[in-house]
């Protein structure tokens, strides 16, 4: 694969380019899961109902969808940094806009599309950068790192509920939310290094994986992702259906949070130690998670408390190791590979919490709650599939002397599909 190497980089490229991902991704997803955390006062305040609630999530998601394989190919043209600071101010805009000029849904959604568009230039852009200024060995830790942004953007969304929301209002949230934008412009390294620029219009090449196991995984990750968007979104609104204070619903979204930050901090530290198996350790998240969904279904108390442990360490943990497999597979252009995969996360994330909040309004929180559990046990079945369709095309490319492995891949041999 080609890669960066530990001395074409200064020490502190690598750094950089991680913590401007994280910034990035935190602040990107900061609108729609500032939405989730503070639902129960911005309903109110606006006057819309729970379907309408997802449906406001699902337009962030369906314009992240539209605009993903094309923010993958501007990246892979432009350059790591332009994506990812379009992405940024557009993040800002979204944010500024909704806590200022923001009087009604419709409103609200307009400036959810804005979100979702930076969400997708944001992200395409992060995952070049690490690809391209981050040394193969630590990929997986900065991959984790950068996923587990999403996480900090819940903890932050659950502590703004006691915190801003109930004290000075939840639109100074999403207002306060955009200093973060500071913090990305010194930190994030332009595209500067031996390997950073590629050839504009990149596509899939013969060294990479074949593409019917990226759509595979699409599909896969797309399910999940719909259940752990419907996860952050409705949580907390679940939770104070149960009974639970709506402080002490905020707090245990933030200690999830938590939980889900040092899962994905630490499934990317644990990957950089492994040659392979990643999809397997996916899936086997997923299932994990699913049983948390399950046990949301029977409401409040210590089933509650022990389902958003497994939902935020389990069901939400998976995404930087996924991200890291997809990039180690398609080395040649990683920003094009990734935008295939993440159609289908963002297909899911925009599709789930919609079809989520129509299941709760008719059938209530236990049976929208079962069915995630559902939708994630067939996320898992379709990633073990996708892992096979893997498997045969590394044989198939050995076989026509594209790469050159020791024998049939009857064992797991390739890095990102394969055993220790």
């Amino acid at each position: 694969m080609e890669g960066v190497s530990e001395d074409e980089l200064a020490p502190s490229q690598g750094l950089r380019a991680m913590v401007a991902a994280s910034v990035a991704t935190t602040l990107v997803a900061l609108p729609v899961f500032l939405l989730g955390g503070l639902a129960v006062l911005i309903r109110e305040d606006l006057g819309f109902s729970e379907t309408q609630l997802g449906a406001a999530v699902t337009v962030y998601f369906a314009t992240s969808t539209l605009c993903s394989v094309p923010a993958g190919r501007s990246a892979e043209r432009f350059g790591s940094f332009r994506s990812t600071a379009a992405g940024v101010a557009m993040g800002v805009a979204a944010l500024i806009a909704t806590a200022v000029f923001t009087r009604s849904w419709l409103a609200l959604l307009g400036w959810l599309v804005l979100a979702g568009v930076s969400n997708a230039y944001a992200q395409m852009g992060s995952n070049l950068s690490l690809a391209r200024h981050v040394p193969l060995g630590r990929q997986g830790l900065a991959y984790g790192i950068k996923q587990a942004a999403v996480p900090i953007g819940t903890l932050l969304a659950g502590v703004s509920l006691p915190v801003i929301g109930l004290t000075v209002g939840w639109r100074w949230a999403f207002g306060l939310s955009a200093l973060l934008a500071v913090l990305f412009v010194p930190t994030a390294p332009r595209d500067d290094s031996p390997v950073a620029r590629r050839a504009p219009g990149n596509r899939l090449r013969h060294g990479d994986a074949a593409t019917l196991p990226l759509v595979v995984v699409g599909l896969g990750s797309g399910l999940a992702a719909a259940s752990a968007n419907s996860f952050g979104a409705f949580l907390v609104e679940s939770a104070v259906s149960s009974g639970v204070e709506p402080a002490r619903a905020g707090v245990l979204y933030a200690t999830g949070s938590a939980l889900g930050i040092a899962m994905r901090i630490g499934s990317g530290w644990a990957a950089d130690r492994r040659t392979g198996g990643y999809l397997p350790i996916v899936a086997a998240m997923l299932a994990l998670g699913a049983g948390g969904m399950a046990l949301l279904a029977l409401g409040a108390g210590a089933p509650l408390v022990l389902g958003t442990f497994l939902g935020f360490g389990a069901a939400w943990s998976w995404p930087g190791l996924l991200n890291f497999a997809i990039v180690r597979l398609n080395p040649h252009a990683p920003a094009a590979a990734t935008g295939i995969t993440q159609t289908g996360v963002f297909a899911g994330g925009a599709a789930g919490p919609l079809i989520f909040g129509v299941t709760v309004e008719r059938l209530g929180y236990p049976t929208a709650w079962t069915t995630t559990a559902m939708a994630l046990l067939v996320a898992c079945l379709l990633l073990l599939t996708a892992r096979r369709l893997l498997l045969a095309d590394l044989n198939d490319r050995r076989e026509r002397g594209e790469i050159h492995l020791p024998g049939p891949v009857r064992q797991p041999q390739h890095p990102s599909v394969g055993s220790r």
